[in-house]
């Protein structure tokens, strides 16, 4: 049987820490993830024909990541953000702007990637320039069988509430945490409290899935006919850059299989926890969590 492919779209960009750089942005952790468990994740991202640019093209390569669909763009440099992580292990972020994810192009070998993926997930802050912005709906609209997972990932100010409503008006998933759900129900005028909020966005938007993590305090997924509230997984935080992407892709991968919401849930929560528990945003991944 074939893996399945599920597709991180948006930006690919350099933690930049005190002493040190790391390799990340949400859709290339995504990819890493997916194939690190056992699907085939695949990075549709652009990036800067720079030394940076050529480093991480190299760096995905050697973690095993098809680069196909990452493009080099000659005019735009490659993108970074300064990441700051404080004393508990939770990490902060400042992106400078007109960074080559911000000028995202999608050629014939992207669109027919994008045909024949199982999943795609994309966020929020990729579409903060309109050429990005564009690019992603496009390569949604051609993910026609594509589970469309909107991990929101709410950054700064690079959001807008049309933004967002597109973006969950061509989902199948909302992947949100508790943090950003506070912002989104001041922003739609949501019912308070999280079950409400979270079924009032699924009928607005014809959601089939809402999934709403609480870092160590345990993740909610609702359907429209199940519930899986399930506490965090213990664990020893190094750092938390990359575990929310980690739980996407293990969430995705479960989906796609047809799982029952409290399997997911605790499968993605272990994924997550491992990944917190070592430094930087694509660990190796353990055997005893890929798929058999």
């Amino acid at each position: 049987m074939q893996p399945i492919l599920a597709v991180g779209l948006g930006e690919i960009l350099w933690d930049v820490l005190p002493d040190t750089r790391m390799l990340g942005g949400a859709p290339a952790n995504f990819a890493y993830h997916v194939n690190a468990l056992g699907g085939a994740g695949v990075p549709v991202s652009r990036v800067g024909d720079d030394d940076l640019g050529r480093e991480a093209l190299s760096l995905l390569v050697r973690r095993r990541l098809n680069i196909d669909a990452v493009s080099l763009d000659p005019d735009h440099p490659t993108g970074t953000v300064d990441a700051r992580v404080d004393a508990d292990g939770v990490a902060t972020y400042v992106f400078p702007d007109d960074v080559a994810w911000d000028f995202l192009a999608l050629d014939q070998s992207a669109l027919t990637l994008a045909a024949r993926a199982d999943a795609v997930c994309f966020g929020s802050l990729a579409q903060r320039a309109e050429t990005s912005r564009r690019a992603i709906h496009r390569f949604l609209g051609a993910a026609n069988k594509a589970l469309k997972v909107f991990d929101i990932n709410l950054r700064q100010d690079f959001y807008t509430p049309e933004i967002l409503s597109a973006s969950l008006d061509a989902a199948d998933v909302l992947k949100i945490n508790d943090t950003e759900l506070g912002v989104v129900t001041s922003l739609f005028s949501l019912p308070p409290g999280e079950r409400p909020a979270l079924r009032a966005l699924m009928a607005r938007h014809h959601l089939d899935l809402a999934v709403l993590t609480r870092g160590g305090k345990g993740s909610l997924l609702l359907s429209p006919d199940a519930v899986s509230d399930l506490s965090g997984e213990p664990v020893e935080v190094v750092d938390t850059i990359g575990a929310g992407d980690a739980f996407t892709a293990a969430l995705v991968l479960g989906h796609l299989q047809q799982w029952p919401l409290d399997r997911i849930n605790r499968y993605a929560a272990k994924v997550a926890a491992h990944v917190c528990s070592q430094p930087g945003a694509m660990p190796e991944m353990p055997e005893a969590l890929r798929l058999a």
